[in-house]
């Protein structure tokens, strides 16, 4: 499963967009502030440097999308972990 789009929410949440068509809202606020998620726990560095690299959900730390330089989430753990959704931006447009 690789992960094509991702859309961070305000409250430390993000939907993620998979291959397979499934949408998940995977939520980060239990790992926000610890360990190396302190580098992202400001909301506006959370919204700003989230991103899709190597195929999964990732912060890039320097702004160049380097796979070396990221904090990223394993996709499975995602997809197990992320509640099922609907596109919220179908909600939008509706």
């Amino acid at each position: 499963k690789t992960v094509l789009q991702v859309l961070p929410r305000n409250d430390f949440k993000v939907y993620v967009y998979f291959s397979d068509g499934k949408i998940k809202l995977f939520d980060m606020s239990h790992l926000i502030g610890k360990g190396i998620f302190q580098q992202i726990s400001s909301i506006d560095v959370f919204i700003e440097s989230c991103t899709v690299i190597n195929g999964t959900l990732a912060w890039t730390l320097d702004g160049k999308y380097n796979g070396h330089n990221c904090i990223d989430i394993d996709p499975e753990t995602i997809y197990e972990k992320g509640l099922d959704v609907a596109d919220p931006l179908k909600k939008e447009a509706a």
